[in-house]
């Protein structure tokens, strides 16, 4: 299921520049301050370093991503990887989500950002959810029609995070944006009738973590990092396993998926407010303690952050591939706790690889594609 994902550098979480974050200023040039009105020669655009803690949060979480996907498989039967999926499930889109809603703060709908937005998310969606419909014919034997408007598989994130980022000027100009965005999110899992259309039923029950994203600010991810926090997450998170133990043979699944209405996983209309609600609460406190623990300094895992759209988009083919194979049904004993902590191992090395930058060179023409022959060039540039 988690992009930006800006979120995944040019995908589901392509990272913005800091200066377009609000409230950034250039300091004004020696030159620039005694003559305003001469002519000066243009400076050499200095190269913008990136956030080290961002890139750790982003391969981590695609990480988790691929191995709770993995363990979908091979956990029946198993009360604690069905916990343990639970767990993960609770909080690793969000947390996603959320870094993806922060990194759109200065979406603002001009003609670069848009054309940034189309090549890097709309293309992309286009490309793959046409390529795991063909997957699934093929690999899988199903005659499934390609369209674009039900997406498959992992594919709905990036029509999410277009549609969240297309309206990032709405939330930005409300006044009370996450209440809004909450009421939404109730109503969404009261109303069986909005259908599959878009996947907007999971849209919409996780629009409160993107619009969450838009409102914080770097003091908010200081705040998360203290000491203080770390220790205070150990105890939170022990309780969130024991409770995902005890709630993994009672709970159904499809409340972590968010892409269902109450009444259409069998429970009262009135229980979807208080889900809603309840995971919302949940998947914050649990995504707080997760980007508590994540390393802000370099690691030799941080520069596969600036490639987990490739991550998060291909693994896909690999879990599918697996099961359209029959390996899980073949070798039951990956369900054992063994061969769940291979599957877990195997998934993990897999999605690192395919993080890496030979691999994203690779994909560029799908998730960096160039457009300038799509777009106008902006007055500005010319």
């Amino acid at each position: 299921m988690f992009k930006a994902p800006s979120e995944m550098q040019r995908a589901p979480i392509p990272p913005e520049t800091r200066e377009s974050e609000p409230g950034h200023q250039r300091t004004p040039t020696a030159a620039a301050t005694a003559a305003p009105h001469a002519p000066t020669a243009p400076s050499p655009a200095t190269p913008k370093r990136r956030d080290a803690y961002f890139d750790n949060v982003k391969y981590l979480a695609i990480v988790l991503v691929a191995v709770a996907h993995a363990w979908e498989p091979v956990m029946d039967g198993s009360r604690v990887t069905r916990a343990l999926y639970m767990f993960v499930y609770t909080f690793h889109m969000p947390a996603f989500i959320l870094v993806s809603g922060y990194f759109s703060r200065s979406f603002d709908m001009s003609p670069a950002r848009v054309k940034r937005l189309v090549a890097g998310v709309a293309v992309p969606y286009v490309l793959f959810e046409t390529a795991y419909s063909l997957f699934r014919r093929y690999a899988g034997s199903d005659d499934v029609a390609i369209t674009l408007l039900d997406p498959m598989y992992l594919t709905w994130f990036l029509i999410a995070l277009f549609v969240w980022r297309v309206t990032t000027p709405l939330w930005r100009a409300l006044r009370h944006p996450l209440p809004v965005a909450l009421t939404l999110a109730v109503l969404a899992s009261l109303t069986p009738g909005i259908g599959d259309d878009l996947d907007l039923q999971r849209v919409l029950q996780l629009l409160p973590f993107f619009v969450l994203g838009l409102l914080l600010k770097p003091e908010h991810f200081e705040f998360v990092r203290r000491r203080q926090v770390r220790l205070l997450s150990l105890p939170l998170i022990a309780v969130a396993l024991l409770f995902a133990y005890w709630a993994a043979p009672r709970m159904r699944l499809g409340w972590f998926y968010r892409s269902s209405s109450a009444q259409e996983l069998g429970a009262p209309w009135w229980s979807g407010a208080v889900m809603s609600l309840a995971m919302f609460g949940c998947a914050l406190l649990l995504t707080v303690g997760f980007l508590a623990w994540v390393p802000r300094r370099r690691l030799w895992f941080t520069a596969l952050g600036a490639g987990t759209i490739c991550g998060y988009l291909l693994h896909g083919f690999l879990v599918k591939g697996a099961g359209y194979l029959g390996l899980f049904d073949r070798y039951t004993w990956l369900s054992e706790p063994a061969g769940v902590v291979l599957v877990s191992l195997v998934a993990a090395s897999a999605v690192t690889l395919l993080c890496t930058p030979p691999v994203r060179r690779a994909l560029r023409f799908a998730t960096e594609p160039e457009m300038n022959w799509a777009f106008r060039r902006d007055p500005a540039e010319r």
